[in-house]
C-alpha cells in the first residue's frame, strides 16, 4: 500500500510500558513498523509505568503518538496492549470499542504485547529471524512460562540477561539505548554491551541475597506460598517462593522498602488449573495485572494494608473451587 505523501518523516513519540521486556520488544516492533509503512521517525522514548496511572487520562500526548504494552490513551494515534485492566474508565473503553482497528490493537489472551504486534504487523518483517527471536522470549518472559523455576532464575540466553538488567538503574537513558540498540542489531550483541553488563553483574548479586532474604520467611499457607521481604538494596524475584515451594499452586508475596509496599500474587505457571484473575483482584486496590500475575505498590503512608489485602487475597483463593486437577507441567 502506497501512504499518503505528508506522512512523511513526520516526528513521532513512542511511550512504551519500561522497565519491561515485553515493552521494549513491543517498541521496537512498532517502531520498525510505523517507520517501514508511514515514514514515521522517532524522535523521543517516552517510557512510562503503573505509578502513573492515576493522571494518564489526563496527560497531553504529542500528534502521531504511539503507545505499547500500557494503558489505553484515547489520544494515541496507534495504541497496543494486552493486560485486563487497560482500561481506566468505561469511557476510555467505549471509545477504544467504537475505534479499533488496526492502529488500536487489543487482546487480553495474549501472553505478551510483543506476540500481540507480530500476530498484527508481522508480515511486514517476514522470514526476520531476529525479530522473531525477540518475540519468542518476550512472550516466554511476560507470560511465566519458563520451562521451569531453575530456568526463571537461569542467566543463560542474552534475553534473560536483559531482562535481569532491567531491575537495576532502568532510567530513561537506558530504555532509549536498548530500543535504539534493538531496532538494529541482535539480542546476543545487545547483551554483550558495557551498560548491560554492568547492571546485570549487580542485579545477580542482588538477585541471591534477596533469594536468601524471601527463604527466612516463606510459608506455606494450604497452598498457597506466602513471604514477606526486605526489598532494601536487594532483589525479589516474583518467583522466589516458588524456588522454596515448587507444589504450591499460588504465591504471594510483599516486599517493603524506604518509599513503598509491593504486594504481588502469582499462580504458579509450572501447574495446570483454572485460577483466580489476580490481575483484576488487584484492581480493587489500586493494582492491576494479568489473570495469573496481579500486584498492587502501595505508597508509604498505604503500607499497613498490605496484611489486610494479603488476608483477603487469601480468603479469596480458599474460596475459590479449582475446575481441574493441578497436574505438573512436563
Amino acid at each position: 500500500m502506497v501512504w499518503p505523501l505528508f506522512h512523511w518523516r513526520r516526528p513521532a513519540t513512542l511511550y512504551l510500558h519500561f522497565p519491561c521486556f515485553d515493552g521494549i520488544v513491543s517498541a521496537v516492533l512498532v517502531s520498525l513498523f510505523l517507520e517501514k509503512s508511514r515514514g514515521w521517525r522517532f524522535k523521543r522514548i517516552e517510557p512510562v509505568n503503573y505509578g502513573l496511572k492515576k493522571t494518564w487520562l489526563d496527560t497531553s500526548l504529542p500528534e502521531r503518538s504511539v503507545v505499547v504494552d500500557f494503558l489505553y490513551h484515547p489520544h494515541a494515534e496507534f495504541w497496543a496492549d494486552h493486560h485486563p485492566t487497560t482500561f481506566l474508565t468505561e469511557q476510555v473503553k467505549a471509545d477504544f470499542e467504537q475505534r479499533r482497528g488496526a492502529f488500536r490493537i487489543y487482546d487480553k489472551q495474549s501472553g505478551s504485547c510483543a506476540l500481540l504486534l507480530w500476530r498484527n504487523v508481522g508480515e511486514t518483517f517476514r522470514g526476520d529471524r531476529r525479530l522473531e527471536e525477540m518475540v519468542h522470549w518476550a512472550e516466554k518472559i511476560d507470560s511465566a512460562a519458563y520451562d521451569s523455576v531453575e530456568e526463571a532464575f537461569s542467566s543463560v540466553h542474552p534475553a534473560l540477561i536483559l531482562s535481569r538488567s532491567l531491575a537495576v538503574d532502568a532510567d530513561h537513558q537506558y530504555c532509549t539505548f536498548l530500543v535504539n540498540r534493538l531496532r538494529r542489531t541482535s539480542l546476543q550483541e545487545v547483551a554483550r554491551a558495557e551498560a548491560v553488563q554492568t547492571r546485570f553483574g549487580r542485579a545477580q548479586d542482588l538477585g541471591w541475597l534477596g533469594l536468601e532474604r524471601v527463604r527466612q520467611t516463606v510459608r506455606l499457607e494450604g497452598d498457597v506460598a506466602v513471604f514477606e521481604a526486605n526489598g532494601e538494596g536487594a532483589l525479589i524475584n516474583r518467583y522466589s517462593a516458588y524456588y522454596f515451594y515448587p507444589k504450591a499452586h499460588y504465591s504471594i508475596g510483599v516486599t517493603r522498602t524506604e518509599h513503598s509496599v509491593v504486594v504481588t500474587s502469582m499462580r504458579n505457571p509450572w501447574l495446570d488449573f483454572e485460577s483466580l484473575n489476580l490481575g483484576e483482584f488487584m484492581r480493587e486496590f489500586g493494582g492491576g495485572g494479568h489473570q495469573r500475575v496481579g500486584s498492587v505498590v502501595l505508597g508509604k503512608e498505604r503500607g499497613v494494608e498490605a496484611h489486610g489485602i494479603v488476608e483477603r487475597l487469601l480468603e479469596k483463593l480458599k474460596s475459590v473451587p479449582e475446575k481441574s486437577v493441578a497436574m505438573e507441567v512436563k
